[in-house]
């Protein structure tokens, strides 16, 4: 399947999944408002860097070696038990750890002990959560497209229905318990779909451990714990700086902006997972893999370009119409977040590449570089223009991450 029809078939998906994310982000802003949007925020980032590190971060790798494999059926399966045997472990204990310090865990990222009810909520379902993302990881790398956009479907209705529900009874709480549960409910669809295939079954899954295939995938573990550290918790760092030098609305101002930014992008950043990765994987040859990147930048760059400022035009509208009144503030933090957007897809069309030829070193030493100067310049530019220095400090960051990525990456295809 090629980048066009990958993209209009995951165009589907992202469709379905804007639309409920754009009904569930307006019952969001009604019933938790500005403060606890920033607390979902630090929630959201709480289970991101969990569940990287309960399944040790090696979905990734299971896409890209259920890709590189695929005139080899038995490497596949190799892959798939090795995998099940390391996500296994590592939720388990995951989960265990979780349910021990679920008040120090809900202190640290929510700064309130009383809701590390959510967090046991999270440790009694992580298991469900990260094979979930497992599966979803087998199937992309085999290239279902038409089940991957099936379960991310499933996945978009399920969130807006228990999630809406919950936040409606219990208000914020409620809404965490949803975000710490929708996934390990999306399980079942998930392992059914992969159940109608011809190429799985339940014993492809369970068998000896490879220690070839687990040294291959630590290169991924590398590279996914890295981000798992770095992305969240830089988040974190960052919302909490604006929550204690301008208030914890301002800082739902921010989460809200970003949270359009992820809305209107996801048909660029879901194609560039379900379809670069695999295909990168698959290549071999670099002037192969020169044509490949300047394919996408033709597709993909103009789609955000074109999402961007048609997002800009309407966001009076936007604001209205999605949040409440409480987030008019917002309006005036959408150009530089929105010409960051922009500068990111453009320098991520390169980054893949990393991934794809397992550039280890490259990735990690880059990943903590830019993690850093983007924290290091929020903290600047917020003394001196408040938190428009945030949204600047963003597009400054990926200007200089997508020129080092054309140095360090491009060369990889000459």
């Amino acid at each position: 399947m090629n980048l066009f029809k990958t993209s209009v078939l995951n165009g589907i998906a992202v469709a379905i999944k804007l639309v409920t994310a754009l009904g569930l982000n307006k019952l969001l802003a009604v019933y938790v408002g500005p403060a606890g949007y920033a607390v979902i925020g630090q929630f959201q980032n709480a289970i991101g860097m969990i569940t990287t590190f309960a399944s040790a971060g090696i979905n990734t790798g299971v896409t890209k070696y259920t890709a590189e494999y695929f005139d080899d059926d038995e490497r596949q399966r190799s892959v798939w038990r090795t995998a099940v045997i390391i996500v296994a472990i590592g939720s388990l204990f995951a989960a265990l750890g979780i349910a021990i310090f679920h008040r120090s865990l809900a202190l640290l990222f929510l700064k309130n002990e009383a809701y590390g009810s959510v967090f046991l909520w999270f440790a009694a379902t992580l298991t469900l959560f990260v094979f979930n993302a497992l599966l979803l990881a087998i199937l992309n790398g085999k290239k279902d497209i038409r089940r991957y956009v099936i379960v991310n479907i499933t996945g978009s209705l399920v969130s807006l229905v228990v999630t809406g529900f919950l936040a409606r009874v219990w208000s914020l709480y409620g809404a965490l318990v949803a975000l710490a549960t929708n996934q390990s409910i999306v399980f079942i669809v998930t392992f059914a779909m992969c159940l109608k295939t011809d190429w799985f079954r339940l014993q492809n899954l369970i068998g000896n451990f490879d220690r070839s295939i687990a040294r291959n995938l630590a290169k991924f573990v590398l590279m996914a714990l890295t981000t798992a550290a770095v992305g969240p918790t830089s988040q974190i760092i960052v919302r909490n700086h604006i929550a204690t030098t301008l208030g914890w609305t301002t800082a739902g101002h921010w989460q809200a902006v970003t949270k359009i930014s992820e809305m209107y992008l996801l048909l660029v950043t879901s194609t560039l997972g379900i379809y670069y990765l695999p295909r990168l994987s698959e290549i071999r040859d670099n002037r192969e893999l020169k044509q490949e990147i300047i394919q996408g930048y033709k597709l993909i760059l103009p789609l955000a370009v074109l999402g961007a400022g048609t997002i800009y035009l309407l966001r009076d509208w936007i604001v209205l119409t999605l949040f409440s009144p409480d987030f008019s503030p917002m309006k005036g933090l959408f150009a530089w977040q929105l010409a960051g957007d922009v500068v990111k897809i453009g320098s991520w069309l390169l980054a893949y590449v990393m991934l794809g030829r397992t550039m280890v070193r490259t990735f990690i030493i880059t990943e903590v570089l830019f993690t850093v100067t983007w924290i290091g310049m929020v903290y600047y530019l917020t003394d001196i223009y408040g938190v428009q220095g945030v949204l600047m400090a963003y597009f400054s960051n990926y200007v200089l991450y997508w020129m080092v990525m054309f140095i360090l990456v491009w060369r990889q295809c000459r």
